[in-house]
């Protein structure tokens, strides 16, 4: 009989692993919720040519990693490699512009390189974003960053850095360019082919280059091309950032791996994922609303690896508080009392209780097992003779306190001890 895998580069997430992703998702909408970022989802596939436009034709992207197909209205289609290109075409084709104040939207979800799969590194691969569209102001960009670091710190993450520069604008990035060609020219015969490949297209990207990184010594900084604007724009971020006391450390070779980023560039760096050490980065794309055919609106995002998220956890052994438990398991013993379970688990999950009952037949002691392995809080205990006095055994897993309580009262009962123990927390914890 054939037998099937996951593809390449993909996971299976299994119960026990899932809650550690519902609490970085829910960090994440907790945090946006407070920073007034609403949420957006757009398709996973969009149209090849918006990936094309937006993200550059010459990014490593666009020309090696993307998931492209022809659907069968002979249309290319590509799965999304990232985050931002989808939000804006959505921003244009909504008409979120219309509104009067700033876009400020977030978005949690897969996409989908074609890379080497490694630790860190997946074909699917999911995201947090966040993408402010409407307003140039550098207190927005430094809003950004903070929003993530916040993030991380949040997680329970520790020796998070941030690296920023500014990448100016097309015309700069046209002067550094040349300036840039002037210093690599004379050493191309000496650098990996993929630099040299780069410096035919995209030479800026020559600096992301770990191989060949020593021989950058030397090699002009694109901070001394900034015009006057650029050059104030960027001060600015770095003193909302000061005043906000998110550390950072301004690296002028990072350039990032996109074409739309405009002024302020940022990157979230940590060690202990194997050779990976980016984990989320962002910055301005002044231009990218009007290339995808909208009016010409600035805007600034990030995009953050949930994988690389919890592979740091892991490496940090940062157990996140998750709560797996239910509050009420229900045994049933006797065949009357097996049928009534039914109701009786029923009318506890509709008030709002989580409980769950054995369905394979098992016998008494088995029974009180499976409570354990289900981190059940209470465990009710239901025979017939219970029945019969309508009534309902209720039973403390951790203090071992028990009592009988009407049948008619057990959602009630349950949820008076749930209060207790959380109070009895509380004092403890105070």
């Amino acid at each position: 009989m054939t037998t099937f895998q996951k593809p390449p580069g993909t996971q299976d997430l299994l119960p026990g692993t899932v809650e550690k992703w519902q609490f970085v998702e829910q960090t994440a909408r907790d945090l946006c919720r407070r920073f007034h970022f609403r949420e957006i989802r757009t398709p996973i596939f969009e149209a090849t040519e918006l990936f094309q436009r937006g993200v550059g034709e010459t990014t490593d992207i666009v020309e090696k990693e993307m998931y492209t197909f022809e659907d069968r209205g002979h249309r290319s289609m590509t799965l999304r490699p990232e985050g931002t290109a989808g939000v804006v075409r959505s921003y244009v084709e909504n008409k979120l512009y219309g509104e009067p104040d700033i876009a400020k939207l977030y978005y949690i979800g897969p996409m989908f390189r074609y890379e080497r799969a490694q630790a860190g590194r997946y074909r699917q691969f999911h995201q947090f974003g966040v993408e402010a569209v409407g307003s140039d102001d550098p207190a927005l960009d430094a809003e950004v960053i903070a929003l993530g670091f916040q993030f991380f710190k949040e997680v329970g993450l520790t020796g998070i850095t941030v690296e920023i520069n500014s990448v100016g604008t097309p015309e700069i990035r046209g002067i550094f360019r040349s300036k840039l060609l002037q210093f690599l020219e004379p050493m191309r015969s000496e650098l990996c082919k993929d630099c040299q490949s780069r410096m035919d297209r995209n030479p800026l990207r020559v600096l992301d280059c770990k191989v060949d990184q020593p021989k950058f010594e030397g090699a002009p900084s694109i901070l001394d091309s900034l015009d006057e604007e650029c050059a104030n724009h960027f001060a600015r971020v770095r003193e909302n950032l000061d005043e906000m006391n998110i550390p950072y450390q301004v690296n002028p070779r990072m350039v990032r791996g996109l074409d739309y980023y405009t002024y302020t560039a940022f990157e979230f760096k940590a060690q202990g994922i194997g050779s990976i050490d980016t984990i989320g980065g962002g910055g301005r794309y002044n231009g990218l609303v009007a290339e995808i055919g909208g009016d010409d609106k600035p805007g600034v995002g990030l995009g953050l690896g949930i994988e690389r998220t919890l592979l740091l956890l892991e490496s940090q052994q940062v157990q996140p508080a998750i709560d797996t438990g239910i509050d009420v398991y229900l045994i049933a013993l006797g065949e009357r009392a097996d049928r009534e379970a039914t109701t009786v688990l029923h009318r506890l999950r509709g008030a709002g209780i989580s409980a769950d009952r054995d369905y394979q037949g098992r016998k008494t002691k088995a029974l009180f097992k499976a409570a354990d392995r289900a981190h059940a809080r209470f465990t009710a205990i239901l025979g017939d003779d219970e029945l019969d006095r309508g009534e309902i055994g209720l039973k403390n897993m951790a203090t071992g306190e028990q009592r009988q309580v009407p049948l008619t009262e057990l959602a009630g009962t349950v949820h008076e001890w749930k209060s207790d123990m959380k109070k009895e927390n509380n004092d403890h914890d105070a």
